[in-house]
């Protein structure tokens, strides 16, 4: 959650540092080789349990190859570029941000999987057309390093406009808008609270108004940019596990379910997790698989659709790429509920404001931050 994606989110299988998909291709330029082989497209952060992808594999009589694409947004990215000529059957990992890019380039071809009437309805972003399938959801929002802020008797920043406050200078990392998922969700929310669509701001936002000042403010006191989550979270976060507490930033966007990733092995379970969430910092990401246009195994991509949208694969997913499932009736970790935030009030875009507006802002945002 993704976005966490996905974060995650965003999303988050990096965080817990969980390997690959076992026995599965990492690169590759092509679909699938023959009519037993499903490619599945997707970010770094795609995990699933090996028992469950190789209960899938028996009962569907597939093999999954498996193509890693980079961050969300470039892992899209690549996805458009190759669209005459696809990677492969399936690709999971676009979002509620970039969603409109990949319809608007004709990347997907229509398929109603199966489930997906166990999906609610505010997540079915497509339900028209069926093009994507929403297969998860998280909230990107700051986390922050617990044992930095006890250590310099700090109170953790709550909201966007407490990273502007002077004591928090020169502590957050974010991703870069233009090539991360979280780092355009966490613009989005920016934009969101600072003058977003749908709000008395609105004319605002879409004229780089008051969301841009923030901008500036929050590069005057010393926002970092890097190009990845995984650069964000695991090298330069203080808090992250898998750094070993070698980054020297207690402020970086990542995703409310990120928390747990830093619990999950240990023993005894402790009484909190090291890591909080900013919960007032928080945007939601969904996240959506498709069946590639033009899949040179359309009958496998559309059997790996409805595994993805699966009990089995749903409730795996929690605690492999830390983000929420899709499924209504599908079941969260104690372990997932218990560590990670529960955010009742993300902000939020509608998806035809992201879609006229994003490629503008993504501009103006690299103009104002990058230079």
């Amino acid at each position: 959650m993704s976005t966490t994606s996905r974060i995650t989110a965003a999303a988050l299988a990096a965080a817990a540092g969980m390997t690959a998909l076992a026995g599965c291709g990492s690169s590759g330029n092509s679909g699938s080789a023959d009519a037993k082989t499903v490619t599945l497209v997707s970010h770094d952060s795609f995990n699933a349990s090996k028992s469950v992808l190789a209960a899938f594999e028996k009962e569907s009589g597939y093999k999954v190859k498996m193509i890693k694409g980079g961050d969300a947004g470039e892992a899209v990215n690549k996805a458009i570029l190759s669209k005459d000529n696809p990677q492969g059957d399936v690709f999971f990992g676009i979002d509620n941000a970039l969603l409109s890019r990949g319809l608007n380039a004709g990347l997907f071809t229509p398929y109603k999987a199966q489930g997906l009437d166990s999906v609610p309805a505010d997540l079915q972003l497509d339900k028209d057309a069926h093009r994507v399938t929403p297969l998860d959801y998280g909230d990107i929002c700051v986390n922050y390093d617990r044992a930095y802020f006890t250590a310099h008797k700090l109170t953790p920043p709550q909201s966007f406009d407490d990273l502007l406050k002077p004591q928090y200078k020169g502590l957050l990392v974010t991703e870069n808008s233009a090539t991360s998922s979280p780092g355009l969700a966490f613009q989005l929310g920016t934009i969101a609270t600072h003058g977003g669509g749908g709000t008395s701001r609105s004319s605002e936002a879409e004229s780089g108004g008051s969301w841009s000042d923030y901008w500036k403010k929050l590069k005057a006191n010393g926002v970092e940019v890097v190009n990845s989550w995984e650069q964000a979270y695991n090298e330069r976060f203080s808090g992250s596990a898998a750094g070993k507490g070698k980054g020297d930033k207690p402020l970086v966007v990542s995703y409310a379910s990120s928390p747990p990733a830093e619990v999950m092995g240990k023993t005894p379970a402790p009484k909190e997790a090291p890591t909080g969430v900013a919960t007032g910092t928080c945007f939601r990401q969904i996240e959506f698989g498709g069946l590639l246009k033009g899949a040179k195994n359309e009958k496998g991509g559309k059997a790996l659709l409805d595994f993805l949208l699966s009990k089995k694969f749903q409730e795996d997913m929690p605690l492999q790429m830390f983000v929420n499932p899709a499924r209504k009736d599908a079941k969260v970790p104690e372990l997932f509920t218990r560590y990670g935030a529960n955010i009742d009030k993300p902000a939020t875009l509608a998806p035809e404001t992201i879609n006229k507006n994003r490629d503008q802002w993504i501009k103006q945002w690299s103009s104002l931050v990058l230079k």
